[in-house]
């Protein structure tokens, strides 16, 4: 016999874990929240900690026939895909920093030289991993990770669960703005990019004048010094760019969140 104070406990448990699905899955395709560093326990306290809050005041209730049914798992892939849509928005503007640093890298002749990335445990070009760190301390100082709390919370509003999934102009604009990823990474490494282009073209046009000088004794200094001085120059504009960039995903988040 249950006491009387526990009637309730086992469906309030189910409640609890039904609420930490679209918050778990939005942290965990969102850049920081989605690291492999950062600890499975953590995540699912912050996912528990959003989705009480998101869900105390919508009033949301499981199926008569519970979660371990038809009904219920139609509802939780719901959750998962509106989840993963919201975080999968902003870590595409984080990922333009990774396609900038990886084309400057191949461009400076540093494609060679790969560091373990932490956000997913693949090896990844120096330049890259320095610009993915830079990106990281942006979107924490400007407040990335509340703001996709409070995206979070905002979707139960305008997509509560069981109102079905995105629609297809949400789907199809999420993929046009997922190719928008190399466009954003171009114009960030596009500083930096053009001037180590004019150096390729100058030295190629040095192999065809002197064809008995050594180019990869003179090129690769030459690149990875202009490289770096192009990277100290062209730093503030580069910043500029990937805040842009996240400025952006967070806003198309916002609109995904509001069912737009």
């Amino acid at each position: 016999m249950i006491a009387p104070g526990f009637a309730g406990l086992e469906e309030q448990l189910w409640l609890w874990l039904f609420a930490m699905i679209r918050p778990g899955a939005a942290f965990f395709a969102a850049p920081v929240t989605g690291a492999r560093v950062v600890p499975v326990q953590l995540r699912l306290i912050i996912a528990l900690a959003v989705g009480i809050a998101a869900m105390g005041g919508s009033g949301i209730k499981l199926p008569n026939d519970g979660l371990i049914s038809l009904s219920g798992f139609a509802l939780i892939a719901g959750e998962i895909i509106i989840g993963l849509a919201i975080g999968f928005t902003i870590q595409i503007g984080y990922a333009a920093a990774f396609v900038a640093g990886e084309t400057i890298s191949n461009a400076m002749g540093l494609g060679f030289a790969s560091m373990s990335d932490p956000q997913t445990g693949q090896s990844t070009p120096v330049i890259g991993q320095f610009l993915s760190i830079i990106a990281t301390l942006i979107f924490l100082a400007m407040d990335g990770h509340l703001i996709l709390a409070s995206t979070i919370v905002l979707s139960y509003d305008h997509l509560p669960p069981g109102s079905g999934l995105l629609s297809a102009d949400a789907a199809l604009r999420l993929a046009y703005f997922g190719g928008s990823l190399f466009v954003a990474g171009l114009a960030i490494a596009f500083p930096v990019g053009s001037a180590l282009l004019l150096v390729q073209i100058i030295l190629g046009l040095l192999a065809r004048s002197a064809p008995s000088m050594n180019l990869f004794a003179v090129g690769l200094p030459a690149t990875l010094t202009l490289g770096l001085v192009m990277l100290a120059m062209a730093a503030p504009l580069m910043m500029d760019g990937i805040t842009q960039t996240l400025v952006q995903s967070l806003e198309y988040s916002d609109s995904l969140a509001r069912g737009g």
